[in-house]
């Protein structure tokens, strides 16, 4: 029998310089890693909200959630997927910070993504979705 996906919601956030906010994973998956900000849905959430409630948990940014951008599945471990959805959001207000689940968190160009261990398959998802 297939295990149902865990549903995940992340943000692509973009500043007026056209970088992109990350965090450093602080657990599994993907600890010590760079990613967008997200999480698991949680019970009674839309997608939207648990990507807006994530971004605010891991970098205190309030964000306006815009378009879906892409479905990604990522393997757990345990014969399960996560099923992220990512959005396009914007910084309506808040301070940067990394709390919860991230160690660090920053805005970062493309370029300088290079340098930074980031979970599989996320920078060449970001430069798809710049062109």
């Amino acid at each position: 029998m297939v295990e149902a996906p865990v549903l995940a919601a992340s943000a692509v956030v973009l500043d007026d310089e056209g970088r992109v906010l990350l965090v450093r994973r602080a657990h599994d998956p993907g600890r010590g890693q760079w990613s967008v900000p997200g999480g698991r849905v949680e019970p009674g959430e839309t997608l939207e909200e648990a990507c807006a409630r994530e971004v605010l948990e891991e970098t205190g940014y309030v964000v306006e959630v815009g378009p879906e951008l892409w479905t990604a599945h990522v393997p757990i471990g345990d014969g399960r997927d996560y099923e992220i959805h990512d959005f396009a959001a914007t910084v309506v207000s808040g301070r940067l910070v990394a709390g919860d689940d991230a160690d660090d968190a920053g805005w970062f160009s493309l370029d300088e993504m290079t340098a930074l261990p980031m979970v599989d398959d996320l920078l060449d998802l970001l430069r798809s979705a710049r062109a």
